[in-house]
């Protein structure tokens, strides 16, 4: 049996712990957060889970949809690492990686970009059954379940305690074909969305959805009617 040189193991191990790092620290951020803002602004928040983040901006009382971006985030040293992969606002950040320092004190999470610092407060603790980073891999049609292979064109669905956001998006091409989200509450085998924002059409806003839904290991079961009323079956995977 081959056994690795010394200097080897040490790498592997090294880099077995800057994860861990990595990880831990990412971890202590994971809920939905909201923006600190003027009564007057529009309300921006931002749900990690998983070592991925969805940021939107919007408008509950004039149902608007503002903007939104995403992608992978990982904490170490006091500087967040985001590898951006969707932004409406600006296509050509799409793929780059940003750094921010940032501070956290209980339920305060103080980012500072571009010189700015940016108050958070936490409204969640992104702790429940449903917490984490989902990504659409199965759909029924015709009765049948048919299989989403993995690629750069994938649907994902983040949720925190009791805050969800679903994106569609591209990374190869950077597309984006749309985005919603808002509050929900999973008891009993019985999942239910409060639409806070919908890219495609704010009409949506304000709208309760309920759906059957179980969790099995990473897979989650998701069955009911869609906001436009179509039945709709689906399996959700863990993503990470």
């Amino acid at each position: 049996m081959k056994t690795r040189p010394p200097f080897a193991r040490l790498l592997a191990c090294i880099t077995i712990l800057f994860a861990g790092i990595f990880t831990a620290q990412a971890q202590q951020l994971a809920g939905c957060w909201k923006l600190q803002s003027g009564s007057d602004q529009p309300q921006t928040t931002r749900i990690i889970e998983d070592d991925y983040f969805m940021e939107t901006v919007y408008d509950i009382a004039g149902k608007k949809f503002i903007n939104t971006h995403g992608g992978i985030i990982k904490a170490a040293n006091k500087q967040v690492k985001e590898t951006i992969e969707f932004h409406t606002a600006d296509k050509n950040v799409i793929g780059s990686s940003l750094e921010h320092p940032y501070e956290l004190k209980k339920d305060v999470l103080v980012i500072t970009r571009n010189g700015k610092p940016e108050t958070w407060h936490r409204i969640d603790d992104g702790k429940g059954a449903l917490a984490g980073n989902w990504r659409i891999t199965e759909r029924e049609q015709d009765g049948k379940m048919h299989p989403i292979p993995e690629s750069p064109r994938k649907t994902l669905k983040i949720l925190s305690g009791n805050h969800f956001q679903w994106a569609a998006i591209n990374t190869a091409t950077k597309e984006f074909f749309g985005t919603g989200g808002g509050t929900y509450t999973f008891t009993n085998g019985k999942y239910t969305e409060n639409i806070e924002f919908f890219s495609r059409d704010n009409s949506r806003v304000g709208m309760s959805l309920s759906f059957d839904g179980s969790v099995s290991g990473n897979r989650w079961h998701h069955s009911g009617l869609s906001s436009k009323g179509d039945k709709i079956s689906e399996i959700w995977s863990r993503y990470k």
